[in-house]
């Protein structure tokens, strides 16, 4: 496989088609290496469109998924930005390159070490990883500029939304299958939220969000 092409081929035919225009996004994805982010057993999935597996029934979300996640977050080079659900590691290295400061929280301990890992080889820096249940989010060391949800809940719990700088933004997949939506959410003053849809999609579960009930008398 031609990995060069396969990259050009992923950002022209998957990603710009998918309404990702931002020029700052799209020379990030040329040279961020997904495939250095990618399982050895799947290195064949890196560029195709598609959620590519990771240890215990983990996975990357779509390359046109993370990559209008990354454009409508609109991250500054001057901010701090939190993101939940680090899987291999691969967004919070796009986050890092756009911040002045990433975080990345995973739940599960083999993907946290493993986005560890992966982020020291790429040469990522700014970027720190805990190995924590990001639902409750990181209060101690925010608040942060923006928030990212890598992967699917069923609302987003209001302690996360708290963690926000006034102007502050999270980005999060919200809904039940099969009617998910993308959404933005902005804190425009201390009580006061609004939010966006940007785009219809669908993503696995992040780990350790609540679900609603299903029980009805």
């Amino acid at each position: 496989m031609n990995i060069e092409q396969a990259r050009f081929n992923m950002i022209e035919q998957q990603i710009r088609p998918w309404d990702v225009l931002d020029q700052g996004v799209l020379s990030l994805l040329a040279v961020v290496k997904r495939e250095d982010f990618v399982p050895s057993a799947y290195k064949a999935l890196a560029f195709v469109d598609t959620e590519v597996p990771l240890p215990n029934g983990q996975c990357m979300l779509a390359p046109k998924v993370e990559a209008r996640l990354l454009q409508e977050l609109d991250v500054r080079k001057h901010e701090r930005v939190l993101e939940v659900g680090a899987g291999s590691g691969y967004m919070a290295a796009l986050l890092g390159h756009k911040a002045q400061q990433a975080i990345t929280m995973e739940i599960d301990a083999q993907l946290a070490e493993m986005a560890r890992a992966n982020l020291r080889r790429a040469g990522v820096m700014n970027v720190g990883v805990r190995q924590a249940d990001g639902s409750r989010g990181l209060a101690e060391e925010g608040p942060f500029d923006a928030i990212l949800l890598s992967g699917s809940v069923a609302e987003v719990p209001a302690q996360l939304l708290a963690q926000l700088k006034v102007g502050g933004r999270l980005a999060a997949i919200v809904g039940q299958q099969p009617i998910m939506r993308a959404m933005l959410f902005t804190r425009n003053a201390e009580h006061d939220f609004s939010s966006v849809e940007l785009f219809d999609t669908v993503a696995p579960r992040l780990v350790g969000f609540d679900e609603p009930s299903r029980f009805k008398f």
